[in-house]
């Protein structure tokens, strides 16, 4: 039987386990990446390890989402990191130099090799031919010290794509089609990879808009073949030197697939407030729009600032829109400025907006009260944009720039502008001024790590105790996100390095007393619905409850990368046995899992009683081997005998 592309290259990086669906594997890691909003984190645990050297094969730091500097948190972070990074082996790549994965994809990126990222958009490096992964940042820490990664052995889901997109339709629009028929949990355990003659009408940015948005479904991650496209892009990039060709074998064999006929597809909106919640913008029909914003990880690439550019071009933005524009890369901008590009954005009154994450996290630009913003980025949760009553929704370029000259939602399709002449360069301006080398190791001993008052500790865990007692704290529905648990935004991001103070907003959006509840009753287990956890892959949704003193969460389903993090910390994840019995528990009730402690090391069902109904539920630890050792151990650290280093 053959394999698929991901499969042949877990295959070549496997150190443990089998590739058995299901089962748990170990993969090398040849690189990774993190972020300022999760990296302080990440390396204040790999200090923790003792660890003098990365043994990647390159690490890479990025400054893009803390670069609003409205005090001195911030810029004490990018600090930290620069001097850890240049301490340890790792690139740092400073505050304007571009967003983590769109300058990964232009300067790192190799088809064939791994990669794991404290970002759960990482997934973006498979529109390359990477096996790309979102990871919590102690996962990555581990990996930079050349410990294995370790996930489920994911299945195989394969998307053919067949024609070509119409005018007017883009990348964006295949993949909020993806979502459409998958939905934001259809994903889980799968990786899915894109297939059939229509991949090779797509260019290495288009792919990587789609691969991006992959995180969207709950995906492990997603992978387009490595093809002549790929070695022109590299070549372009001059890397060519990078390209592997990839391909499945004829036989690979798929746990699902899919046909999506890129012809076929028209310009679609995902509407709040989630990126699922898809329709065709000929359905939605004309709505006013206050705010387009332009950028992202998603869509911040030359060739989708070129496209906006030649949309603009000697007209107006309509008065009554605010439009910001953010190129993802130094690479991007400096070369949309010596082309003219530049000048037609400006020149019809966009606001150009730093090279960074900016407003997709809520660091700046929110919408006006119950405004109605279009935006080209993966996520549209409720209250991610910093207005809580704002209506998101996520778009293509095309359609985002038409919006802001018609000031309404405009099929794009209506517009007189030409893009079908718009290319991808021969050759991008390559200029890494803004990338720093690590010091060799002999400089490396005299580096001294600079600290600000605002980085504390990660939380202390301990070994699982024989028996949890503690109230249900918190009950919430399906599809909480990271952004619930714990918000981002301009006014809460720059504590991410400070867990105690971080700990007042926790779940603040779904009950303002929770911090306050927690610390009344000093632990606490949190009851959720289906698919607790999704979007972003920040460890700080596990951290913080562990310092709230949460020992449990229970809920009807996980996603992925929250699930690990949960380990990580040493908080014991467990999914009813019986849906229904979700239904049974409230807010405040007294709970009771005896001998969980031994349940766990014999792999049996763990038994929930409710004491304050006097009833009984099954309930399933997420754990297999390695995982449920963690979680025995106290979490990751302890589990590796460093937490006390």
């Amino acid at each position: 039987m053959g394999l698929t592309i991901a499969q042949k290259i877990i295959k070549a990086h496997l150190v443990d386990g089998e590739m058995i669906a299901g089962q748990d594997i170990g993969i090398k890691i040849d690189q990774t990446l993190t972020q300022d909003a999760t990296g302080t984190m990440a390396y204040l645990e790999f200090e923790a390890m003792g660890v003098d050297r990365v043994k990647t094969e390159r690490s890479v730091a990025y400054i893009d989402h803390n670069t609003l500097q409205t005090g001195f948190e911030n810029a004490d972070d990018h600090r930290f990191i620069q001097s850890i990074a240049k301490k340890h082996g790792i690139y740092y790549s400073r505050p304007g130099n571009g967003i983590c994965h769109q300058v990964h994809l232009e300067r790192f990126g190799k088809p064939g090799k791994t990669l794991i990222g404290s970002d759960s958009h990482t997934p973006t490096g498979g529109g390359i031919g990477m096996l790309a992964i979102g990871a919590g940042g102690m996962d990555v820490a581990v990996a930079m010290g050349g410990g294995a990664y370790y996930i489920p052995m994911p299945r195989m889901i394969r998307v053919n794509l067949t024609g070509k997109l119409s005018p007017f339709v883009s990348a964006k629009d295949v993949i909020l089609e993806v979502l459409r028929i998958l939905t934001v949990k259809g994903g889980v355990g799968y990786i899915v990879e894109y297939a059939g003659e229509g991949v090779k009408t797509l260019s290495v940015p288009e792919r990587a808009t789609i691969t991006n948005m992959g995180a969207e479904l709950g995906a492990t991650t997603s992978i387009f073949p490595s093809d002549e496209i790929t070695r022109a892009f590299l070549k372009a990039q001059d890397r060519e030197e990078d390209f592997t060709e990839l391909s499945s074998d004829a036989d690979a064999v798929y746990d699902k697939e899919i046909d999506i006929d890129l012809s076929a597809l028209e310009p679609m909106a995902a509407m709040p407030h989630m990126p699922d919640n898809v329709k065709k913008i000929s359905d939605i029909g004309k709505m006013k729009v206050d705010q387009v914003l332009i950028g992202s990880c998603t869509n911040s690439s030359l060739y989708d600032m070129l496209k906006v550019a030649e949309i603009f071009d000697g007209k107006t933005v309509d008065p009554s829109v605010s439009v910001g524009i953010a190129p993802g890369s130094k690479q991007v901008f400096n070369m949309l400025a010596e082309c003219g590009a530049l000048s037609k954005l400006i020149a019809a009154g966009a606001r150009i907006l730093e090279c960074a994450c900016g407003p997709c996290i809520g660091m700046g630009q929110s919408p006006n009260s119950k405004g109605i913003s279009l935006r080209t980025f993966n996520r549209n949760f409720e209250g991610r944009s910093g207005t809580a009553d704002a209506g998101v929704y996520l778009v293509s370029p095309e359609t985002a720039a038409a919006a802001a000259l018609t000031g309404y939602l405009t099929d794009p399709r209506t517009l007189d502008a030409d893009i079908s002449k718009i290319t991808l360069p021969d050759k991008f301006l390559i200029n890494d001024n803004m990338v720093d080398a690590p010091a060799s190791v002999e400089e490396a001993k005299d580096v001294e790590i600079l600290r600000g008052p605002n980085i504390k500790p990660f939380p202390k865990t301990e070994p699982l105790a024989d028996t949890i007692s503690a109230k249900a704290v918190l009950k919430v529905g399906d599809n909480i996100t990271t952004d619930h648990i714990m918000p981002a935004g301009a006014k809460i991001l720059p504590y991410r390095s400070n867990i105690p103070y971080l700990s007042n907003f926790c779940f603040t959006r779904c009950d303002e007393q929770f911090p306050e509840n927690c610390r009344k009753e000093g632990k606490g287990i949190i009851i959720g619905g289906e698919n607790y956890g999704q979007g972003s892959s920040r460890e700080h949704a596990a951290l913080v409850p562990l310092h709230l003193g949460i020992k449990a969460v229970i809920t009807k389903s996980f996603a992925r990368i929250h699930v690990a993090n949960l380990i990580n910390a040493g908080i014991v994840p467990m999914v009813f046995k019986n849906a229904e019995d979700y239904d049974k528990i409230t807010q405040f009730d007294e709970l009771e899992l005896p001998n969980i402690r031994q349940s766990i090391e014999n792999g049996e069902t763990v038994i929930l009683k409710n004491i304050t109904t006097n009833e009984t539920y099954e309930v399933v630890p997420q754990l297999s081997g390695r995982s449920k050792d963690i979680i025995l151990a106290g979490g990751l650290l302890s589990y590796t005998g460093l937490s006390s280093k």
